[in-house]
């Protein structure tokens, strides 16, 4: 059996089950294929993700033994990343702005910014990035 993402005329896609390629081919050729929405005959194949097997078709299952490996390894690289720079805490946008300007030293910095403080930075051409994971802020810390 195979499958294809079907699209009629009328701009519906749906799903449809073959034999093989040449029994849609078939189907298709003796008008035999409509859209099951419209009724439409105007079938084409629809574009469809192929279906790419893992290398020597293996399937590598993620245990939670995995998932903490990797979370704990991107712990570590954004903590080194972050060795030898400054929390400012909620004055990041502020500051990141004013060293941007000209106006402040360039150092780095990491801190909070909300998504607006973010986007007006990123539209400015303020040069910054998300961190990949929560920082806790040093007077948090226990």
């Amino acid at each position: 059996m195979i499958v294809f993402d079907l699209k009629c005329g009328g701009g519906h896609v749906f799903e449809a089950w073959f034999g093989s390629s040449a029994d849609y081919a078939d189907q298709q050729q003796r008008g035999l294929v409509d859209c099951p929405i419209c009724g439409d005959r105007s079938i084409d194949k629809a574009v469809m993700a192929p279906a790419v097997g893992a290398k020597g078709n293996r399937r590598q299952e993620v245990t939670p033994a995995a998932m903490k490996a990797a979370m704990a390894a991107l712990a570590a690289a954004q903590s080194k990343a972050l060795e030898g720079s400054e929390w400012v805490g909620a004055s990041f946008a502020g500051r990141a702005r004013a060293m941007h300007a000209g106006e402040e030293d360039r150092a780095p910095i990491h801190g909070q910014a909300t998504i607006e403080e973010a986007r007006a930075l990123v539209e400015d051409g303020v040069p910054v990035a998300p961190l990949p994971l929560p920082v806790v802020p040093p007077d948090a810390c226990n």
